[in-house]
C-alpha cells in the first residue's frame, strides 16, 4: 500500500513528530501512540470543525438527511468565536466543486460517493448515516487542516452562513482569476512529456489505485462471506438447544455446544460490523483521493502544455530578439504554482495516508485477534 520511502527509522508523522519505531507491546499500544502523537499539535490550531447530530427531514417532494456543522475558532476572517448550521449532502457537494474551481492547483478531498454505497439498500437506515457523517466531517477536517483550503472564502461561507442558497445562486462570481483561467483551458495542447518526478507520481497512483481496488473487492467479497456464514450459524445453533430438550442424557453439552454457536455468531458479526463501518470507507476515501489527485495531475499537464505551446508560437515569429508575451509569462507562472502546490499536496497527503492506514491495518489486526481469542475461549 505504501511507495518506496526513505528507511523506516527516518519517518515523522505530519505534524513533525518522528515515529518512534521500536516494537510496541501491542497494536494496541501501537494505535494509541500514533493517536495520541496526532494530537500533539491541537494546542497551535485555530480552526475546529464537526459534523454531527443527523436529523430526517420529510418534505412533499423529497426526504434527506441534514447535519450540524459546528465551527470553533479564534481566526481574524471569522466574525464570531463560534457557529453552527445545518448542512445537507448537496451543500458539501457545492462546497467541493467551488474548492475546485477556485484552487485548481491544490488537491481537494474525496466525498463520499452521492448514492447507496455498495451492499447497503437504505440510505436512510442509521448505519449509512453514521457511516457517512464520519466521512463529512473526515472531509471537512481535511480542508481544515490544509494551510491554503481553510482559508477560501467558500468554505467560510459554507461554514457560517445560515442560507447558503443565497451563495449557490451567484455562481462563478466569486471565481479567482487562476480559477477561471485553468477552468477554461480546452485540452487542445498536447503536452511532449510530463517531467519525470509527476510522471513518477502518475506512475504512482495507477499502481495505488489498482491495488486499494482489489483489496476493496476482496474485502467486500470476505465481508459477504461473514454475513452468509453468519444466517447459518443463526439456523445452526438453535437445532443442538432443541435436539437437548428431546435427550436429557445429553442435553448439557447440546446447550454447551449451542452456546459456543451463539458466541461464535456475536463475535463474527462485530467483526463484520468493524470491516463495514470502519475498513472499508477509509479504502473507498482513498481511492477517490487517488482519483482527485489524478485529476490535478491532468489540470498541471494542460497548463504545461498550453505554455509549450506558447513559446513555440514566440519562437515561430523569427525574430532577432523576440520579447516574450505577457500571456506567456503568466502561463508559465501558472505552471509554477500547479508544480509547487501538487509537490506539497502529494507530500501531505503521503503523510496522512501513511498514518491513516497505520492506524487502520493495526486496529484490523487488533480485531481479528480479539474475534479468535474469543473464539477460542468458548
Amino acid at each position: 500500500l505504501f511507495p518506496p520511502t526513505s528507511p523506516i527509522q527516518d519517518l515523522s508523522l505530519p505534524n513533525g513528530t518522528p515515529v518512534d519505531t521500536s516494537s510496541p507491546a501491542s497494536s494496541s499500544s501501537l494505535l494509541n501512540r500514533l493517536q495520541l502523537d496526532d494530537d500533539l499539535d491541537v494546542e497551535t490550531r485555530d480552526l475546529f470543525v464537526t459534523v454531527d447530530d443527523p436529523k430526517k427531514h420529510v418534505c412533499t417532494m423529497e426526504t434527506y438527511i441534514t447535519y450540524r456543522v459546528t465551527t470553533k475558532t479564534t481566526r481574524a476572517e471569522f466574525d464570531l468565536p463560534e457557529y453552527s448550521v445545518r448542512r445537507r449532502y448537496q451543500d458539501f457537494d457545492w462546497l467541493r466543486n467551488k474548492l475546485e474551481e477556485s484552487q485548481p492547483t491544490h488537491l481537494i478531498p474525496p466525498l463520499p460517493e452521492k448514492f447507496v454505497v455498495k451492499g447497503v439498500v437504505d440510505r436512510f437506515s442509521e448505519e449509512f448515516v453514521e457511516t457517512r457523517r464520519k466521512a463529512l466531517d473526515k472531509f471537512l477536517k481535511r480542508i481544515t487542516d490544509h494551510p491554503v483550503l481553510s482559508f477560501n472564502e467558500h468554505f467560510n461561507v459554507f461554514l457560517t452562513a445560515k442560507d447558503l442558497n443565497a451563495y449557490k445562486k451567484q455562481g462563478m462570481a466569486l471565481l479567482s482569476k487562476m480559477g477561471e483561467s485553468v477552468k477554461y483551458v480546452t485540452g487542445g495542447y498536447k503536452l511532449r512529456s510530463r517531467p519525470l518526478e509527476f510522471a513518477a507520481i502518475g506512475d504512482y497512483l495507477d499502481t495505488f489505485s489498482l491495488k486499494l481496488g482489489t483489496i476493496d473487492r476482496i474485502a467486500q467479497r470476505i465481508i459477504k462471506e461473514q454475513l452468509e456464514y453468519l444466517v447459518e450459524l443463526r439456523e445452526y445453533g438453535p437445532v443442538y438447544s432443541t435436539w437437548g430438550g428431546l435427550e436429557v442424557e445429553l442435553s448439557e453439552p447440546l446447550e454447551g455446544v449451542s452456546a459456543c454457536i451463539g458466541n461464535c455468531c456475536t463475535a463474527l458479526e462485530e467483526l463484520s460490523e468493524d470491516m463495514t463501518e470502519d475498513f472499508l470507507p477509509v479504502l473507498r476515501e482513498y481511492i477517490l483521493y487517488a482519483e482527485s489527485m489524478k485529476n490535478v495531475l491532468k489540470k498541471r499537464d494542460q497548463v504545461q502544455a498550453e505554455y509549450e505551446a506558447k513559446l513555440e508560437a514566440v519562437a515561430l515569429k523569427r525574430e532577432d530578439r523576440p520579447k516574450v508575451p505577457t500571456d506567456v509569462e503568466k502561463c508559465q507562472d501558472r505552471v509554477e504554482c500547479f508544480n509547487a502546490d501538487l509537490k506539497a499536496d502529494m507530500e501531505r497527503w503521503q503523510n496522512n495516508k501513511r498514518q491513516d492506514f497505520r492506524q487502520l491495518l493495526m486496529g484490523m489486526a487488533d480485531k481479528n485477534i480479539q474475534y479468535y481469542e474469543k473464539v477460542c475461549i468458548t
